[in-house]
């Protein structure tokens, strides 16, 4: 137990709060914190996955120079950028069984990060892309490669180089972001926090506990994919 003593005058009037910290619920409970932050590193890296695998064709088709696939793209990073995510995350959880798609929460969860990141992802890819030198381009033409071809070997190998910094950033910011899923009861950590939180009415101690699990798993893999892209990406990108 830590004692707080502060002292104050309201009225004329000295008022004394004294709070007694007490951390013995967040410690009995803690394993649940740990399931709860699992669950939220199995989302982010599984929405990280998705949402790129979302992101490489959509920024191929807003490269390729085809308008109707660029307009549909860019339709699809418009509503999700300019929507908040806490009502995607209500449109997929509550409002797509209306049409017979049901989902559980931690499913759901998984969804909405997915697409979400997806729309901004798109850009980040795209970018990469448009920053690949147009002369290797018709180098590759030049040899006889196919279109599928270059794009593979001479455009999304450096390009996945450019944009590995921006990749892993919005990892971090996606991780931090799925707090927001608690909202449809998915099982990550902060629903985890909350839970302990409405049974102990320990707010202070839990809400303390989890900012710095999140901070320190922000750092953590910060520092590990500044280890992988050192590693990774030792290679020239041109001689």
């Amino acid at each position: 137990m830590i004692g707080l003593f502060a002292c104050g005058h309201c009225g004329g009037r000295s008022e004394r709060v004294n709070y007694q910290f007490n951390f013995a619920p967040v410690i009995n409970n803690f394993d649940q914190l740990i399931y709860g932050a699992l669950i939220t590193i199995q989302l982010s890296f599984g929405a990280i996955l998705i949402g790129t695998l979302i992101a490489v064709p959509c920024a191929a088709a807003k490269t390729a120079g085809i308008k109707p696939l660029a307009w549909l793209v860019n339709i699809y990073i418009e509503v999700i950028r300019n929507t908040p995510f806490l009502v995607q995350i209500f449109f997929i959880y509550f409002s797509l069984p209306a049409l017979g798609i049901r989902f559980d929460p931690n499913t759901a969860a998984l969804v909405a990060l997915s697409v979400n990141v997806g729309a901004y992802a798109t850009e980040i890819v795209r970018a990469g892309i448009e920053s690949i030198n147009r002369g290797q381009v018709e180098a590759g033409k030049a040899l006889g490669l196919k279109g599928h071809q270059i794009f593979r070997y001479i455009i999304l190998k450096p390009a996945i180089r450019t944009i590995y910094p921006a990749l892993t950033s919005q990892f971090i910011y996606l991780m931090l972001t799925s707090s927001v899923v608690s909202a449809i009861s998915a099982t990550d950590l902060a629903a985890a926090g909350n839970n302990i939180q409405s049974a102990t009415f320990a707010a202070f101690e839990v809400y303390l506990v989890i900012t710095v699990m999140y901070f320190i798993l922000s750092l953590g893999f910060s520092g590990l994919f500044s280890a992988i892209g050192r590693t990774a990406f030792r290679y020239p990108l041109a001689r």
